[in-house]
């Protein structure tokens, strides 16, 4: 399947991969803040990382002025991680200000994000408010008199409602409060929860109870407030029909020249497909890409997972 990403959004991420100056991809040593979303058995997972300059009076005077992270992710979670950093970076935040940043800040930093992946968005909000909740213990910061709900961040110790994503029952009623979701689709696109097997959809305790308690039985057919970015129709696609070899390798040469090949030549780079076997690319590097430091990153980060979006969640790229 293919994404209709926004060009900055295609930007950061490819030069997030080459790790070119001014990108955000790495972790703080000893920072003053550290907050981690998500799952790496689900294939989204992020840790963030900031410093500040530290106010000698007032703590809650501190600004933030480095934020780095690292995230299991795609284009959408490594640009919209990007975003965060660069949000932050150039407001010059207190780390409660910070808190102010919703994910609608960073989708309209990109430019957009498609429906299904809003998740991504969500995912920086929620560890940019963990790091911030650790650096208010660090800075012995009242928490509670500051609007941060410290119950938040147990979450780990609810009822599990998706197994497939391990989203638990208190994360879950918060987010669909938070982001005015109204269906199980919306759920989906947001918050992933609910977008494998889908046993979670009506099993009691499950996503319609929880959206039929939250917003009342007409929840699933509830009117929306303007200006939402999850698409009502965002239901998760089906899985496309298995591909024969040679359907398999025109789609993968396809997606390499329409999407890969631009965005490397924009920096005088190049990739070639040498062969393709079952699931395994073999590739090449050309041009500037060909010896560079950051190559592993490039091929791993940009060139498999685009195919891995595009094409095929199986595929591995091996250089050559």
């Amino acid at each position: 399947m293919g994404w209709n990403y926004s060009e900055k959004t295609k930007q950061l991420f490819m030069d997030a991969v080459q790790g070119k100056p001014g990108t955000h991809l790495g972790e703080i040593q000893d920072p003053d803040g550290i907050g981690e979303h998500g799952s790496i058995a689900c294939g989204d997972a992020m840790r963030f990382t900031f410093r500040v300059r530290r106010d000698p009076v007032d703590p809650r005077r501190d600004v933030i002025t480095e934020a780095r992270y690292l995230t299991f992710g795609c284009t959408s979670a490594i640009a919209s991680s990007e975003a965060l950093c660069a949000i932050l970076e150039e407001g010059t935040y207190t780390p409660i200000q910070a808190l102010k940043i919703r994910n609608e800040d960073i989708v309209n930093f990109l430019e957009g994000l498609p429906a299904q992946k809003i998740h991504c968005s969500v995912m920086g909000a929620e560890a940019l408010e963990a790091a911030v909740f650790n650096w208010a213990q660090k800075r012995g910061v009242p928490v509670a008199e500051l609007g941060i709900e410290p119950s938040i961040h147990s979450e780990d110790e609810g009822r599990v409602v998706c197994k497939c994503f391990n989203a638990t029952e208190p994360y879950l009623r918060r987010k669909v409060k938070e982001l005015n979701l109204r269906t199980i689709p919306e759920i989906t696109s947001a918050l992933k929860a609910g977008g494998a097997c889908m046993a979670c959809h009506h099993a009691p305790g499950g996503l319609q109870d929880i959206l039929d308690e939250t917003w009342g039985r007409a929840g699933e057919g509830a009117s929306r407030e303007p200006g939402l970015l999850v698409a009502r129709d965002a239901a998760p696609r089906p899985g496309e029909a298995e591909l024969s070899p040679y359907q398999f390798s025109k789609k993968v040469e396809r997606v390499v020249e329409e999407y890969v090949r631009p965005m490397l030549r924009r920096d005088g780079g190049d990739v070639e497909i040498v062969d393709i076997k079952d699931r395994l690319v073999y590739c090449q590097l050309r041009g500037a890409c060909h010896g560079c430091a950051g190559a592993t990153m490039t091929l791993k980060l940009m060139v498999e997972r685009t195919l891995k979006e595009q094409v095929d969640d199986r595929i591995r790229v091996i250089e050559l």
